[in-house]
């Protein structure tokens, strides 16, 4: 009884670990954020925290795996408040109005992705996985869009997929550079592109039946 009330225990200082941590890094970004400051807010040493992941870049992939889960719960909720899920433009465009609430972890995410393209980097197997469920969902997403209507047939959902996510990478590079771009007006922008297209198709067909007859 007494293991498992420590287990327990131990799972729950981990939570508090890494929400605490969300927090900081969100605030003070990546390159400022240390360990004794986190271990200092948890009143625990720097090897106490670090006993729970390993190592101070395992710490930040799971910081980055909470900020998903996170973003997801996001997600849950916008799609309880309406009568149906949010597509994927309203999804991403959610989460891109978010980031720029937390520059932090934006800073995060755009140094790790980058240097965790190496192979033998701790992040490499996190951000590989993380790219292809992002993309694989993203497609499925596109093309439930198109049944529906609201996204041209004739599209490449998964390349669409990649195209949306690669852009969602840089315009987050940009915006670190420079934070009057609104990095949602951008992204529904580029949806609205889309849009017109398909507005731009089905004008030519109609165009093209009519002549016909």
């Amino acid at each position: 009884m007494a293991r498992r009330g420590s287990y327990a225990k131990g799972i729950a200082k981990r939570e508090e670990i890494l929400d605490t941590a969300l927090g900081i890094v969100a605030r003070v970004g990546y390159s400022r954020a240390t360990v004794r400051e986190l271990a200092q807010a948890v009143g625990l040493s720097q090897t106490g925290v670090l006993h729970y992941f390993g190592t101070k870049e395992q710490l930040f992939i799971e910081i980055l795996r909470r900020r998903d889960e996170v973003d997801g719960q996001v997600l849950g909720g916008v799609a309880a408040s309406g009568d149906a899920p949010p597509d994927l433009a309203e999804a991403v465009t959610t989460l891109q109005r978010r980031n720029t609430q937390v520059p932090g972890l934006v800073q995060l995410y755009s140094r790790f992705s980058s240097e965790a393209a190496e192979p033998d980097h701790p992040a490499h197997e996190f951000f590989r996985d993380r790219y292809d469920s992002i993309t694989t969902g993203g497609a499925s997403a596109i093309r439930e869009q198109q049944e529906a209507g609201s996204l041209p047939a004739d599209l490449d959902a998964d390349r669409l997929a990649v195209i949306v996510f690669a852009l969602i990478d840089g315009l987050q590079s940009q915006w670190m550079y420079d934070s009057e771009i609104d990095m949602a007006d951008h992204l529904s922008y580029f949806w609205s592109l889309l849009g017109k297209r398909g507005a731009t198709a089905e004008d030519g067909q109609a165009t093209q039946s009519t002549t016909s007859a």
